[in-house]
């Protein structure tokens, strides 16, 4: 399985850069990512709790970072075994460039998987994959660009009032 895709992020490349290797970023953005621990020098220990189809597995395995080329390029390579589940492997180069707004990410993803997860059949892992791959660059964008200040919570009038509006300070 193969795909391709990008995102402009609001950050200056530097950030960016800095966020791609930060193992506390990384878990927050690796959908289902239970922990997270490494460098980018000695490569990243994860475990992910995962359910494609009726398979649900954890996984634990392993990220390298190689032909990093700061802040412009990186490829990031995996493997993780998921027991009686099997395991799945893969790797996605990552290029970072700057325009008017911000960065841009580019990848390119490179999946595959065996074990029972393989016996699922191409469209299911397909559409897995596709899924995983956008929902860790949509929270790698989200966590890396922070709240806008349009989603910032307003205060409610109701809470100037303290607890539910009945004048008692909250506690």
């Amino acid at each position: 399985m193969e795909l391709s895709g990008r995102r402009t992020i609001e950050a200056p490349r530097e950030e960016v850069w800095a966020a791609i290797l930060d193992p506390a970023v990384l878990k927050r953005c690796v959908p289902g990512c239970t922990e997270m621990t490494g460098n980018p020098d000695d490569g990243f220990e994860a475990t992910v709790v995962q359910k494609v189809g009726p398979v649900k597995a954890t996984f634990k395995g392993n990220i390298v970072l190689a032909e990093m080329q700061a802040p412009e390029r990186v490829r990031i390579t995996g493997e993780g075994k998921g027991g009686a589940a099997g395991f799945a492997k893969g790797g996605a180069d990552v290029t970072l460039s700057e325009d008017a707004n911000g960065t841009v990410l580019e990848y390119d993803v490179e999946a595959k998987v065996g074990g029972k997860l393989a016996q699922l059949g191409g469209r299911v892992i397909d559409g897995f994959a596709k899924k995983m791959a956008d929902q860790f660059f949509t929270n790698f964008k989200n966590v890396v660009e922070g709240p806008a200040e349009d989603d910032a919570p307003a205060e409610a009038p109701e809470a100037k009032k303290g607890w539910f509006g009945r004048g008692k300070a909250a506690s």
